[in-house]
């Protein structure tokens, strides 16, 4: 990125704002990215926790497969999900609160005996299920806000602060020499005067 300066006082007053700016913002934005970091990784071992429990879930639906031939999965179903947000690191992401299932009424009697296990183990594999892609989507959203704080950063640190403080160094060497250049031209000016001047006096003689 090309840094837009004049070789002036007042660019240069402009530029050194810019660079005070980016100076005080690069420990809070490598602080949210560090926070962010550390969420990120938190929330990569919570899909991978679920994902694993799921697994272990369905291995248990599983055992179970001859007996579920008797039942009807009209049976339950997930009727409602209330779902809340939060704001990690500045990153508001979704939160599962509550998951309400509806249970259509059976016989207790005409019903084999596991049907009431069995409807609670369906409620618990649709739970860590639905778990599961709640954090998949928290992961998503906290991993591109991380990717663009990081961008964020590297920005300031390898690019704009360098670029400014150059800049900055080119316009002060420049008006160094403008000032260099109007005191040696002075100079130049005055030993010029002084030579006619001495000249005019030997000629009046």
């Amino acid at each position: 990125m090309a840094i837009k300066f004049q070789y002036n006082k007042t660019s240069l007053q402009q530029v050194e704002k810019q660079l005070k700016m980016r100076e005080r913002s690069l420990p809070t934005i490598k602080s949210k990215e560090s926070a962010l970091r550390m969420e990120v990784k938190r929330t990569k071992n919570e899909v991978v926790r679920l994902e694993h429990q799921l697994e272990d879930e369905i291995k248990n639906y599983e055992n179970m497969l001859s007996l579920w031939k008797e039942f009807s999965p009209e049976l339950i179903r997930v009727k409602d999900i209330d779902i809340s947000s939060r704001k990690i690191a500045g990153v508001i992401v979704p939160l599962l609160s509550r998951i309400d299932f509806g249970v259509k009424d059976f016989s207790l009697f005409n019903s084999p005996a596991w049907f009431v296990d069995g409807i609670e183990l369906l409620k618990q594999l649709a739970k860590t299920g639905i778990e599961s892609e709640f954090a998949g989507v928290r992961l998503e959203l906290l991993e591109h806000a991380r990717k663009k704080t990081t961008q964020k950063v590297n920005l300031f640190e390898k690019v704009q602060i360098p670029g400014y403080q150059d800049a900055i160094r080119k316009i002060k060497r420049y008006m160094e020499d403008e000032e260099s250049l109007s005191k040696s031209s002075q100079k130049i000016m005055r030993a010029n005067l002084e030579k006619r001047k001495i000249k005019e006096e030997e000629a009046d003689r």
